[in-house]
């Protein structure tokens, strides 16, 4: 699954070649089928803690996939991945919450630009586009984006791009919160798997 895992396969690899033949592989199988809370990267198997939502969260925004705004140029960027439990089961309607600043590192907090939401469909995937965002002063490059299933709650948290000059000086910085980078045309891609508590 794109972003997470759970016990690595190399973990349990190693786990069954130290032991003698004849131990109890049980513990080891039922580990396998768990994943850990999220958000998490390959063959990383420590769960990532929520981070900070920063002062500039705003309640009710709209629901929109599409977070361009007209008039603002930028790096066009588009997000996608899924939202699973730690079964590893896809969460229908998950809430995907996201904020950022625009090209030039401003938050608008009079209105809703580059702010919206999307609810992941059946196989729990959700996708936004938008643009790349500028730089906060004192932050690395970030997106803000808080996960919700159904009734549950919510997981606020935030999402990095690789190789940014400005992520070694971030005090928030997680490199277990990296995206995944790609293109498609002009557009970067970026992807990333959320794992959350049932």
């Amino acid at each position: 699954m794109g972003n997470h895992k759970g016990v690595s396969r190399r973990r349990l690899l190693k786990a069954a070649a130290g032991a003698p033949f004849v131990a109890s592989l049980a513990p080891l199988a039922a580990m396998a089928g768990t994943l850990e809370p999220t958000p998490e990267i390959p063959d990383n198997d420590d769960p990532t803690p929520s981070q900070t939502e920063g002062p500039y969260y705003k309640r009710n925004s709209p629901e929109k996939a599409n977070l361009m705004v007209e008039g603002v140029s930028g790096t066009g960027l588009i997000v996608s991945g899924k939202v699973v439990d730690t079964q590893g089961k896809p969460i229908a309607k998950a809430l995907v919450d996201v904020w950022h600043c625009d090209p030039k590192g401003d938050y608008d907090n009079k209105g809703f630009k580059f702010r919206g939401h999307v609810f992941a469909d059946e196989e729990g995937k959700y996708q936004f586009e938008t643009v790349v965002p500028g730089l906060y002063p004192g932050r690395t490059r970030h997106i803000h984006v808080r996960v919700q299933a159904p009734n549950g709650k919510p997981l606020t948290t935030q999402l990095y791009f690789p190789n940014d000059p400005g992520n070694a000086r971030d005090g928030i910085y997680d490199k277990r919160l990296l995206m995944t980078m790609g293109t498609e045309g002009e557009k970067k891609t970026g992807t990333f798997d959320f794992v959350l508590r049932a």
